[in-house]
């Protein structure tokens, strides 16, 4: 069976490499601003660039309504959007989802550091993947 690369699969996989580290070493229990610098730490250690807090546009028939806040870029080729509840409300992905379209960014990590950690890998409309999942 042939094997399907990922879209950005090195990345993606550095950056939940660091969501383990950071969730190892904190545990449970912080808020989602302390997870945020953590995060951040960590992927600087490993070499990537990051971009927090980040507001996009979103427009309009050429026209901007808004903006939206981005967590995190990474690479400039990854949002990283960070929750730190007990449950992941069902509104994240789509969250996620919406950023991926407001940009032109194709792959995204939802990063839950809950009372178990969890991530969601969310591809954007711009691919012909499929939205893909796991812990």
């Amino acid at each position: 069976m042939a094997r399907h690369e990922l879209i950005e699969e090195r990345l993606t996989h550095s950056a939940i490499g660091a969501f383990y580290d950071v969730y190892n070493k904190l545990g449970y229990g912080f808020l989602e601003h302390v997870y945020t610098m953590a995060l951040e730490r960590e992927l600087l250690a490993r070499g990537h660039r990051v971009c927090r807090e980040l507001w996009v546009p979103v427009t309009y028939d050429g026209a901007e309504l808004c903006k939206q806040r981005l967590d995190m870029v990474v690479d400039e080729k990854l949002i990283i959007e960070i929750k730190s509840t007990l449950d992941l409300p069902k509104v994240a992905s789509r969250q996620l989802y919406a950023y991926l379209r407001a940009t032109d960014l194709s792959v995204g990590l939802l990063l839950h550091f809950g009372a178990e950690p969890r991530f969601y890998r969310i591809v954007g409309p711009r691919t012909t993947c499929i939205k893909n999942g796991g812990v």
